[in-house]
């Protein structure tokens, strides 16, 4: 059974109660979005205002929420995951990516992993400052003019949201995580092999998309400097595999730790982040990892009812478990956080697309919704539609800033005009004698209002999301920090490929042995 709940999550009483609850909501008026609910259901926390007065809850279901999130055990969930207790259950390891950004010590294992996390940092800040101050050479002599990162998943989406939302001052950084060929030759593309630096993340050191692209890149290198030599120069690894990296050419000094407590897409503090600490210097790093450290205080230290990603957690649970929202929209008007939904995707449908429980019992409920979105105003020539007057219900979360990353005022106006317009269509609808315009409204959102778009509140942005998405499997009581399901399909991959080398079919099925002989016989054409 789970660590924090005696009983499975549809036989909680709290549960049972707002099976109740969403009955009574699916029938009842929309709240009055008057100033008791608007300040009820809004919360600042450092850079953020986060408002919830647009989902559908009144305060007696607000209470049963609250009263699940005790009984599921998240107060406990998140001691545990603070002092270092093993809150990976089926790896048997601690999560504990919050000691990336920490500056004090924690109790027992927390506080070993901030000493090395801590230690690891000084590394890399100073590595970054040696390639922005350009004492870092290449194989000719001059300096690192730019920097490709490869890796994949969470050795990618963090690093690449935080640069594309961020920029920075520092040299050009690129990013390479596709296996495809295309891609490879995109992100080598006008390179001078004597300038660049490359940066390869793997924890295991062992991920084949990100070998073969980093062999791909060693290749281009020797190709065009004529130095075997050259991965000892102009290659970094960031792995929880030295040995590894150090047999592929990495010397011992440029390998920059990972451990088995970080997953990869909560290692975006660690050195993964590497490539924005080039871009942003140490201070612009540093403020990063603040803002997240600003929102791991309020999640460790504010009762439940303020807690605001405990509130996060508990409303995805509330429209996907009870109010029919298979599908939850991330919708961000601002180009800078264009790579936010991208990045979610995989945080919440990797950390909690599970079906089955901590006790190892198939799970009775639905767990992770769909999560998708994209860049704003286009989303509203495209699936907002769907928003509106589809069938199925949608929960989504705005996102936006009020102050502009450009001097285009009137632009910003009419960005934040259509923000807020589109929260309050869904949530007013549009009444109507012709059907064909009507739209029912009622549909649940939140809006998450950033003061500027800074390092400190991309950090506490995306920390906010983080702890969400561990409340929530708290309460559906899966793992969130394990991803066995990613494992399967890359294992059936290797003999595929070694049947497309050696021309034979291998174990495959009949469906992959049709598609290996179609292949075949277009080669040989």
């Amino acid at each position: 059974m789970s660590a924090w709940a005696s009983n499975p999550p549809e036989q909680l009483p709290a549960w049972q109660a707002l099976g109740e609850a969403a009955k009574r909501q699916k029938t009842a008026k929309l709240p009055r979005l008057d100033a008791k609910r608007l300040a009820r259901f809004s919360h600042r926390l450092g850079p953020l205002l986060v408002t919830f007065a647009r989902q559908r809850v009144d305060e007696p279901t607000r209470r049963l929420l609250l009263e699940l999130a005790a009984q599921s055990g998240i107060p406990q969930a998140i001691r545990d995951l603070f002092a270092g207790e093993a809150v990976n259950q089926t790896e048997g390891r601690a999560a504990l990516h919050m000691a990336l950004r920490a500056t004090g010590s924690g109790d027992g294992g927390a506080a070993a992993a901030s000493h090395a996390a801590q230690q690891a940092r000084e590394r890399s800040l100073d590595l970054a400052e040696a390639v922005r101050a350009g004492r870092w050479r290449g194989c000719a002599g001059k300096p690192i003019r730019t920097v490709l990162h490869i890796g994949i998943g969470g050795s990618h989406l963090g690093p690449a949201l935080a640069i594309d939302a961020l920029g920075g001052d520092g040299p050009q950084i690129r990013f390479l995580a596709n296996v495809d060929g295309a891609a490879v030759e995109a992100a080598l593309a006008g390179l001078d092999a004597e300038t660049t630096l490359a940066i390869v993340v793997s924890k295991s050191f062992a991920t084949e998309e990100t070998l073969a692209n980093a062999q791909a890149v060693c290749s281009w290198f020797i190709e065009r400097t004529g130095d075997p030599g050259i991965v000892a120069r102009q290659f970094v690894a960031v792995t929880a595999n030295a040995e590894a990296a150090q047999a592929f050419g990495v010397p011992q000094e440029r390998c920059l730790p990972l451990w088995d407590w970080v997953g990869g897409r909560f290692s975006l503090w660690a050195a993964t982040g590497l490539p924005v600490a080039i871009a942003l210097g140490a201070a612009g790093f540093e403020a990063l990892l603040g803002g997240a450290r600003e929102v791991d205080v309020h999640f460790q230290s504010t009762p439940l009812t303020d807690n605001l990603p405990v509130l996060l957690g508990l409303l995805q649970v509330w429209n996907a478990n009870f109010l029919g929202a298979a599908s939850h929209a991330v919708l961000p008007y601002d180009r800078r956080l264009r790579l936010l939904p991208d990045f979610l995707q995989q945080l919440e449908m990797e950390s909690n697309g599970k079906s089955t429980r901590l006790d190892g019992e198939q799970s009775r409920v639905n767990t992770a919704p769909v999560v998708w979105g994209g860049e704003e105003t286009n989303g509203q020539h495209a699936y907002h539609q769907l928003l509106h007057q589809g069938t199925r219900t949608v929960s989504a979360d705005f996102l936006a800033c009020v102050a502009p990353g450009h001097r285009l005022a009137a632009h910003h106006d009419a960005l934040l005009a259509n923000c807020f317009a589109q929260g309050q269509a869904l949530w007013a609808g549009h009444a109507t004698d012709d059907p064909h315009r009507r739209t029912v409204g009622g549909r649940p959102s939140t809006t998450i209002l950033l003061d500027e778009l800074t390092p400190r509140a991309l950090g506490a942005l995306l920390a906010l999301y983080e702890h969400k998405a561990f409340c929530a499997g708290v309460i559906w009581q899966i793992n969130s920090f394990d991803q066995w399901g990613v494992e399967v399909g890359k294992r059936l991959a290797a003999p595929i490929v070694r049947a497309l080398r050696d021309g034979d079919d291998g174990p495959a099925d009949a469906a992959t042995s049709q598609l290996l002989g179609e292949v075949r016989r277009l080669r040989q054409r």
